[in-house]
């Protein structure tokens, strides 16, 4: 089919409608697609999960409390030789993946590597690897944009201006994460504000509109659940006195988190090293995963144990959980591992606002553990990636907050957030 509908007596201005024509097309049709493509994702880690460590993850079982720790060891240790083979062939033997970043400069992302890269990513997760989950759905989102744009021209489309183009690279990749974690806004403020860095109309209505549809397509199974559960949802004024302290420290952290993972993917390993260097970082974190179950997979385990975290015996834990989680994290990234660093700030994040409030209640009356803990999620995570509307809406979405935690969360980011910056640009 050859769409010839240019030849109009308005010209420039037939043409501009076309393209617009064209752009409202491909983000319904992205939605839909993007959608599918983390609904699989979702599903795929689910059987891998259950295959190696017999368990179903959940908002409220988030760590594989219930398997044998030689259970945990194993798939964390399986698990990281598999993937180390995989990567090794995909970035020695075939041609290379490329991330999102050099897809929207022009470059063509390798349709099954890139396949198999984003199913490896899942699978590393799901056996208990410590790095997120969200890049992979993002980069498939980033392919499939780019396959629905060679197949316009295939059939002779209207070409869209190239910054529309980069538009649906962007936005795609904003509407896989917000398919797997049921996140449209997040979705959107990743798209415009992480990587198109343009906020207007017509990016966040393109963004959110295909952001909006990969969520209802990815909820199709799990529904609309929150990611972490909160019960004192309702914040009071007591946070904001709590953010006054605690966001200094979040942007001290999150720029110290960010250098760390910066260093880890800029000496990354890439050649022959990755075979043992990857399963080395995998038996490590299968050693401490032995004892202490919350420092597997994406940092959601943990993050969990710190907002349900009530007693003061809880520090020493967090506290080690939260620094065994850096170094497994940024170890295994070096290693080779391909994955997000956004829940494991979540959950560093997490675990440094539940120490903080665990101190602060014996002198501050009504502190709740839990607010602290998601307080210390989203500033440092803002702070790690520079991303302040992103960070705040992605906590609200995925905890299902009230609006009383838009001020203190807010107010946390905007300092914890300038703090970093300093502390980046020195």
């Amino acid at each position: 089919m050859i769409f010839d509908l240019l030849q109009k007596k308005d010209g420039q201005s037939n043409w501009h409608q076309l393209q617009n024509i064209v752009l409202a097309v491909s983000t319904v049709v992205l939605g839909v697609i993007v959608g599918l493509s983390s609904l699989l994702l979702s599903l795929f880690l689910e059987v891998i999960e259950h295959f190696f460590l017999h368990y179903e993850e959940t908002a409220k079982f988030p760590a594989p409390v219930g398997a044998a720790p030689i259970d945990r060891l194993l798939s964390v240790a399986v698990g990281g030789v598999i993937a180390a083979v995989i990567w090794w062939f995909l970035r020695t033997k075939t041609t290379p993946t490329i991330s999102i970043k050099r897809a929207l400069a022009g470059e063509r992302m390798p349709f099954w590597q890139t396949v198999i890269h984003v199913v490896t990513q899942i699978f590393y997760v799901g056996t208990g690897g410590s790095v997120g989950r969200e890049l992979a759905p993002r980069e498939a989102g980033a392919l499939l944009a780019q396959k629905w744009e060679d197949l316009c021209d295939r059939y002779h489309v209207p070409k869209l201006a190239a910054e529309d183009k980069r538009l649906l690279i962007t936005a795609a990749a904003g509407a896989g994460f917000a398919g797997i974690y049921i996140a449209p806004i997040t979705g959107m403020f990743f798209s415009v504000e992480v990587l198109f860095k343009k906020l207007t109309l017509r990016t966040v209505g393109v963004s959110l509109t295909m952001s909006i549809i990969a969520m209802f397509v990815g909820s199709l199974v799990k529904g609309f659940k929150p990611y972490y559960i909160l019960t004192d949802v309702k914040f009071s004024l007591v946070s904001f006195v709590f953010v006054l302290i605690l966001a200094p420290l979040s942007g001290l952290a999150g720029s110290w988190f960010r250098k760390f993972f910066q260093w880890a993917e800029k000496h990354q390993t890439k050649d022959n090293h990755i075979l043992w260097q990857l399963p080395v970082a995998a038996i490590l974190t299968g050693i401490v995963a032995y004892f202490f179950p919350e420092i597997m997979g994406n940092g959601r385990s943990l993050a969990q144990l710190a907002i349900n975290s009530h007693q003061l015996t809880m520090l020493v834990i967090l506290v080690v959980g939260a620094l065994l989680k850096v170094v497994v994290t940024v170890l295994t990234i070096r290693a080779g591992a391909s994955g997000g660093t956004l829940t494991p700030s979540i959950a560093v994040g997490g675990a440094l606002g539940a120490v903080l409030s665990l101190i602060l209640a014996i002198w501050i009356p009504g502190m709740s553990i839990g607010q602290g803990a998601i307080l210390g999620a989203g500033t440092l995570l803002a702070a790690s990636q520079q991303a302040p509307f992103m960070a705040m809406f992605m906590l609200i979405e995925i905890c299902h907050l009230e609006s009383s935690a838009l001020l203190p969360m807010g107010f946390g980011i905007l300092i914890a957030t300038a703090v970093s910056k300093k502390i980046l640009s020195d």
